[in-house]
């Protein structure tokens, strides 16, 4: 209550002083003293001062013990091989110069002509179109020959196939100047020999296997071989391939072959004579393939005439050493079709046929496989090959000797070695050399054999020195071969030596000017008893593309 009136006087104090003010002036000064007890207080923040000390540097390596896991350990994710998968087809593919034109001339009045055109995108529809001309004319009389070669090819391709074929003609004119000029004397005609060729053949495909895993490829041929005015020769074959795959590694193919041909001759002195050749096949094989190792086994029965052979087609490679080393071995058979055709192809001076008889090769072999570093790469083979009915060819000793006629030897072998070597340095340098070692033994009736080599060596070469400039060589050496002669008399030819070079300068996308030169030892070697090769010649020109 006192606290109350105490307040009550404070106020009422001034407002009284103030009114007197009014009233008079009063020269006497007052103060009042207030006291009161509260006295607010703002308390000193804390503030947090961080002080870094700098690391001392410790020099104890501390080494801590490796503790091996545990390894019976069973983990419920396991690692899995890394396969890649069935290569599809591009659909995007790269066709290349397909457009382009060739042509030249050299010395022996040689010709040269050559074109290639391409149409289609390779993803529905492919054609390609190519054609060859070149003859030559040497000093010696009839000494000339020309080559004219023609294909065709198309193929059409579905989702899962392609349905292709492919037309072929071929006349290769050679002239039979293997004689004694100085004791016979022919004309052209006498001496021509025109072997003409149109070959017709149609096959299909799967680009993708199926859900049976199937894969077939069957084919048909037609083949129109002739001697003009001397011989016909019709050749029929059907191929019938299938392939069932097990799995990735293994797989069962079977084939089934049937080779027909008929044989005619025209204009014999005695008689003319025609006959039937034909081999009826089947094939089946069981093969494993991994990265280490690859083998197929199988047999192949055949039918030739009233005879049924079963010849064996068992072969394997192993990887010693994944991509440096792997070796080879097998024990295969085969029969060789003496058809004219066939024949024609190793020596081009053949007299007519009255008959035929194919040859049967059985070979035991075994050989290595090696890559030295990332450019070198060996293949090397050994085998012995056991024939029956070997085709050698010896001169016509009944006449001039200007054709060769074919004898069999019922019984031989032959100790084969085969060695080749390649360097290759990316795109820019190539190089590879192979020899060939043939060692013939137990012939019965023919003491040599007749027209065959018993060493071949060959050899290349390809630098693309610049950007624009090709650089070529090849040689070719063989070891003179065994002939006969009249009065049964036999001799053996020289050894054989050829090396050609060439150049190829890229002027622009579309122009390049090429060079051969061909023989340059001028070696008039003879492959063929009688008939001399041409010597140092020349052949240059100009490609275009377009």
């Amino acid at each position: 209550m006192n606290r109350y009136i105490k307040h009550a006087l404070l106020v009422l104090l001034p407002i009284g002083a103030g009114m007197n003010v009014f009233a008079q002036r009063d020269t006497t000064r007052q103060s009042i003293n207030i006291t009161t007890s509260f006295k607010p207080v703002l308390r000193n923040a804390v503030k947090v001062n961080l002080s870094g000390s700098q690391l001392l540097s410790d020099s104890v390596a501390t080494v801590r013990p490796y503790i091996v896991p545990s390894q019976n350990l069973f983990y419920a994710y396991q690692p899995v091989a890394v396969k890649p998968l069935v290569l599809q087809q591009d659909t995007s593919i790269f066709l290349g110069d397909r457009n382009y034109v060739k042509a030249g001339f050299g010395n022996l009045l040689t010709p040269y002509a050559e074109a290639g055109l391409g149409f289609g995108d390779g993803k529905s529809m492919l054609i390609n179109l190519y054609g060859r001309y070149i003859s030559s004319k040497g000093k010696i009389e009839h000494q000339k020959y020309s080559l004219f070669d023609a294909k065709a090819t198309g193929s059409y391709f579905t989702d899962k196939l392609e349905i292709a074929g492919a037309i072929t003609m071929a006349q290769h004119y050679y002239r039979l100047y293997g004689y004694d000029h100085n004791l016979y004397h022919y004309n052209n005609k006498d001496v021509q020999q025109l072997l003409q060729d149109l070959n017709l053949k149609a096959w299909v495909r799967n680009i993708r296997q199926n859900d049976f895993q199937l894969s077939y490829n069957p084919s048909l041929s037609l083949d129109l071989f002739s001697n003009r005015n001397r011989l016909n020769e019709t050749g029929f074959v059907v191929d019938l391939p299938v392939e069932k795959r097990f799995g990735d590694n293994f797989a069962l193919k079977v084939a089934a072959r049937a080779n027909l041909t008929y044989y005619s001759t025209r204009g014999l002195a005695a008689a003319d004579t025609s006959f039937s050749n034909n081999v009826f096949q089947l094939q089946p094989d069981f093969t494993y393939s991994s990265p280490a190792l690859n083998i197929n086994a199988g047999v192949i029965p055949t039918w030739y005439g009233s005879k049924m052979k079963v010849l064996p087609n068992v072969y394997a490679e192993a990887q010693i050493s994944e991509d440096v080393l792997s070796v080879q071995a097998g024990f295969v058979g085969r029969y060789v079709k003496n058809t004219y055709q066939n024949l024609s192809e190793i020596n081009s001076y053949l007299a007519r046929f009255t008959s035929q008889t194919n040859t049967l090769e059985t070979e035991y072999y075994g050989g290595i496989k090696a890559n030295f570093g990332k450019h070198f790469k060996l293949n090397a083979k050994a085998g012995l090959v056991h024939y029956e009915n070997l085709a050698l060819f010896v001169n016509d000793t009944l006449t001039d000797g200007k054709a060769f006629n074919v004898l069999y030897e019922p019984k031989a072998n032959n100790f084969r070695i085969r060695g080749d070597l390649s360097y290759v340095e990316k795109d820019k340098f190539s190089a590879s050399a192979g020899i060939t070692f043939n060692g013939y033994t137990g012939l019965k009736q023919n003491a040599r054999a007749w027209g065959t080599q018993p060493i071949e060596l060959n050899a290349s070469v390809r630098w693309w020195a610049f950007n624009q400039v090709m650089l070529k060589a090849d040689f070719e050496f063989f070891a003179g071969s065994y002939y006969l002669e009249k009065g049964n008399l036999s001799d053996r030819t020289k050894p054989g030596a050829d090396l050609s070079a060439g150049a190829e300068f890229r002027i622009n996308k579309q122009f390049s000017a090429w060079l051969n030169i061909n023989n340059i030892f001028n070696n008039k070697y003879e492959r063929w008893h009688r008939y001399e090769v041409y010597g140092l010649n020349l052949l240059g020109g100009i490609r275009f593309n377009f």
